[in-house]
Parts: C-alpha cells; sequence; structure tokens
C-alpha cells in the first residue's frame, strides 16, 4: 500500500483567548491567596496560569492526520477504504450536524471554536458508525486529501 499522495496533517490548537483567560484564572487564584502573603500569592499566580494552561493545551492538542492510508482523527484510526463521500460543511450546516441533525452513533471530533467542519461517510458494513463530524479550519484540503489517500488504497 502507498502513503497518501496528498498528505494532511492538522492540529486544533485552542484559540489564542484561552491563553488570556489562562492567566486570568491564574490572576484570580492569587488573589484568593493575597491575605495569606506575597509568596501564597506568587503560587497562586503561578500554579493558577500554570494549571488552566495545560487544560487549554491539551484539549487543543487533538490532531487530524492521513497516515499510511489510515484517518487518524483524535484517537480514533480509520482507514481510508472504509470511508465514503466527504462532505464539507460551512459553519451554518456544521452547527446543525453538531446538534438536531446529529446521530448518536456518529462519531464526533468537534471544536465549537472551529466553525468549518467536515462530514465523511462510513462505508464498512460492520461499523456502525454512520459517519465522522471532524471540526476542521481547512475543510477542503481535507476532503481532497482523503480522495487522494482512497484513490492510493485501490
Amino acid at each position: 500500500m502507498q502513503l497518501s499522495a496528498t498528505p494532511y496533517e492538522e492540529r486544533l490548537t485552542a484559540p489564542r483567548s484561552w491563553w488570556l483567560i489562562s492567566f486570568l484564572v491564574g490572576v484570580s487564584f492569587a488573589l484568593i491567596l493575597l491575605p495569606f502573603g506575597t509568596l501564597p500569592l506568587l503560587g497562586g499566580l503561578v500554579g493558577g496560569t500554570a494549571a488552566s494552561a495545560v487544560v487549554a493545551s491539551s484539549y487543543g492538542s487533538v490532531r487530524i492526520r492521513i497516515v499510511g492510508g489510515s484517518l487518524i482523527a483524535g484517537e480514533a484510526k480509520i482507514p481510508v477504504t472504509a470511508l465514503g463521500e466527504a462532505e464539507v460543511l460551512d459553519a451554518e450546516e456544521a452547527r446543525a450536524w453538531r446538534t438536531y441533525k446529529a446521530d448518536t452513533r456518529a462519531f464526533l471530533l468537534l471544536r465549537a471554536y472551529i466553525p468549518g467542519a467536515l462530514k465523511v461517510e462510513v462505508t464498512d458494513p460492520e461499523d456502525p458508525t454512520p459517519y465522522l463530524y471532524l471540526s476542521t479550519r481547512e475543510p477542503e484540503r481535507l476532503a481532497e486529501a482523503l480522495k487522494a489517500a482512497r484513490q492510493a488504497a485501490v
């Protein structure tokens, strides 16, 4: 089997505003510890900022990749041969598929701070998952890479 002709890799990083919020969490911890003195205040600032930054970083560390004939989205690994057509979703359609159009059996890798998405049909009859919903900043490019990987796998 050949590697994808159009390699794809994307990290769904958290928005910049989350890092400001992480700092503000540290400031709030510092203010809570202010009555106990300077050292606890600094500890609260550093500890609160670090803890909330770790949470923001881990939430934004998920990746979508096409490697060796497989789509790896978060912790899911699916061979591209088990995938059907990919549908690029604009912000409004993506919101609809996240809410009232969603199927409870679907695999959702969603990040609300990313407006675009890709809906990929799962064609494997053994898999109960009807489709994959993938939040992505570049849905057209991911769809092209999936198509190229499927063609290379055949």
